[in-house]
């Protein structure tokens, strides 16, 4: 196994640092604006081809794969990027790209041309992803509510429903965003730089996706993807946060000396090394399992989901306590990473339910 990324990968990398360069400040702007998200920005990035990175190329996409999706979610990760990287990226294409069909194709198509962004309506108050759905779907028109929903200024979501022809189960449905009967309410959450909203649908026209009774069978499938991709994404702000932290020790005086010389700061810095660097091995099992298709991937995604929310909270709680008062601040980024640290700990389920998958594919593995 090699868990290295290529040259070319490394090449991509260097280029997304030189983008996002201006780092927290180019979301505070955004955020002061009251836009949903820096658009000159968001199409700088689909200029370079995130958009289309690992779509196929038959679809209008570069046809690459998962491991530029990773090194583009631990940059964006990094600098808190306020564009809808993660719901239309690493969410709503990884899930079009689950079934097959003329709609899902159209789709990746658009998102393939930067003509179109997604997002996802899995969550229906405190459910997850693979919770079966109180949304109906009646003589193909949708009712009920879905909450939170991230990015929802998107074009399209990818919504879980159930219908008659369901039977127990449940399905995903696609629904523009912009149709008549969508009512969209924004939401407070305790991430600012990241909008959420309720959607109530009110007899909206949406198209199936995949087959019926789907839905759990689909939704543990992105659960999988998602959990890797997103667990790079909690990488790059926890290894954002323990290289800031060093940075201020080593500028930061207290008493006439540097803070960096004090032995208790010292260890939270090794602690926080520890962790990321732990984390980042689950990361690179991951990433290989996704990209490889390998019959690990539960095993690995769940480890890397785990490994990487502790890392995150870990550094994110660390930064405020070694910046002291100013951590505390408005001005501090510390407390941005740290709110942005609390949402990637809950988005895809918490680290109970992501426990028991851990549990029980390792249970699969012995079994077989």
């Amino acid at each position: 196994m090699n868990f290295e990324f290529s040259q070319e990968q490394e090449a991509l990398r260097s280029q997304l640092r030189r983008l996002l360069a201006g780092g927290p400040a180019v979301a505070r702007r955004v955020m002061d604006s009251g836009q949903s998200h820096d658009a000159l920005l968001w199409k700088q990035l689909v200029d370079m081809g995130m958009g289309a990175a690992a779509i196929e190329e038959g679809q209008g996409g570069l046809g690459l794969g998962a491991l530029e999706l990773c090194v583009g979610a631990e940059e964006i990760g990094r600098t808190l990027a306020p564009v809808p990287f993660s719901s239309s990226v690493l969410y709503a294409t990884e899930a079009l790209k689950l079934v097959r069909g003329a709609v899902a194709e159209a789709w990746l198509a658009k998102l393939a041309a930067s003509s179109a962004v997604g997002t996802v309506a899995f969550v229906e108050g405190t459910g997850t992803w693979d919770a079966l759905p109180a949304t109906r779907v009646v003589r193909g028109q949708l009712f009920g509510r879905k909450a939170p929903v991230a990015d929802p200024a998107a074009d399209f979501a990818v919504v879980s429903a159930v219908a008659d022809e369901d039977g127990s189960g449940y399905g995903w449905w696609l629904v523009e965003l912009s149709a008549q009967g969508v009512r969209s309410e924004p939401l407070a959450t305790l991430d600012v730089l990241r909008p959420h909203a309720r959607l109530d649908f009110n007899g909206v026209a949406v198209q199936r996706l995949g087959e019926p009774g789907q839905g759990a069978m689909l939704a543990s499938r992105l659960l999988d993807v998602a959990a890797v991709l997103t667990a790079f994404e909690q990488l790059g702000g926890a290894q954002a946060q323990l290289e800031t932290c060093v940075e201020y020790a080593k500028t930061r005086r207290a008493f006439g000396n540097f803070i960096g010389a004090n032995q208790a700061v010292k260890h939270r810095l090794a602690d926080m090394y520890t962790r990321i660097e732990l984390a980042r091995g689950h990361c690179y099992y991951g990433a290989w399992a996704l990209a490889s298709g390998a019959p690990e991937l539960a095993v690995a995604a769940a480890g890397a989901r785990l490994a990487a929310t502790a890392a995150y909270s870990f550094a994110a709680e660390e930064a405020i306590e070694v910046h002291g008062g100013i951590g505390f601040t408005w001005e501090s980024d510390c407390h941005l990473h740290y709110r942005r640290a609390r949402l990637l700990a809950l988005v895809l389920g918490n680290r109970s339910r992501w426990s028991d998958r851990l549990i029980a594919g390792l249970q699969q593995r012995i079994a077989a």
